[in-house]
């Protein structure tokens, strides 16, 4: 039981010391791409970043109106059924017999 937890703890610990690792060379990765970034270029980056999401907006937008019901087809199933709610109300009304 003793050599499970040794071996169990070790394992641990060498994960988290790669874990480490590997962040830390994220970390550094991410300051030198931007080491060289000034405030134009991140002006620049905004402004590109905002005109691509009014154009993914607007293509959304495009793409939801192609998939929702028309009006016109809406008010003619309205039409239809109200056309037959008449027609059989009209024909209750008959008197049969003499």
């Amino acid at each position: 039981m003793i050599y499970f937890l040794f071996f169990l703890s070790l394992s641990v610990a060498v994960i988290a010391l790669l874990g480490c690792y590997y962040l830390h060379m994220r970390v550094t990765k991410y300051e030198q791409s931007t080491k060289d970034l000034d405030w134009s270029a991140l002006s620049n980056i905004t402004g590109d970043l905002a005109t691509l999401k009014k154009t993914i907006q607007t293509l959304n937008s495009r793409l939801n109106g192609m998939h929702s019901p028309k009006v016109a087809d809406e008010e003619l199933l309205r039409y239809i059924a109200n056309n037959r709610v008449n027609a059989q109300n009209t024909n209750n009304n008959k008197i049969i017999g003499g």
